[in-house]
């Protein structure tokens, strides 16, 4: 294992992030060009999600101390939103005129909002450890150039 979020397994989970954060944007998108009037705080949240998950996609599929802070937060976020927004949108239905990515847990999206920041998370310690344990000559002897490792402007 090289110990890159992107390489591997990671490829896959870029590739879901990338879906969810296309499909967020454009469905908040249209709601909320469309009929924000009509569920704001949901509509508001499903933006949320999209930012979440444009993130979350960035920084798992680049290199770099940034990008992974970026991914962390973001998986972080993604979790704390959607076990938030699924247990109010179960316990009070009412305060939701229409579903959210995340309402319900996701269950419009098969649960995958619910185990997708848990499966990142899980990716990023994974991958974190990993390179933890390459030995220093390892790491400088690489021949892949991170965003930290370029010359600042």
């Amino acid at each position: 294992m090289s110990g890159r979020t992107s390489s591997g397994f990671g490829r896959l989970l870029v590739a879901v992030y990338a879906v969810f954060a296309l499909s967020a944007t454009g469905r908040s998108t249209v709601q909320l060009l469309t009929k924000a009037g009509e569920a704001p705080v949901a509509y508001a949240l499903s933006a949320l999600a999209a930012l979440v998950y444009v993130a979350a996609t960035v920084g798992l599929a680049r290199e770099g101390e940034r990008a992974t802070r970026v991914a962390w937060v973001a998986c972080v976020v993604e979790a704390v939103g959607v076990v938030t927004v699924g247990t109010v949108s179960v316990l009070r239905p009412e305060w939701f005129d229409d579903a959210t990515v995340w309402s319900d847990f996701g269950v419009g999206y098969g649960y995958l909002p619910l185990v997708l920041p848990f499966v990142g998370l899980f990716w990023l310690a994974r991958t974190s450890r990993t390179r933890s344990e390459q030995t220093p000559s390892a790491r400088a002897g690489s021949d892949v150039r991170s965003d930290d490792e370029l010359p600042a402007d």
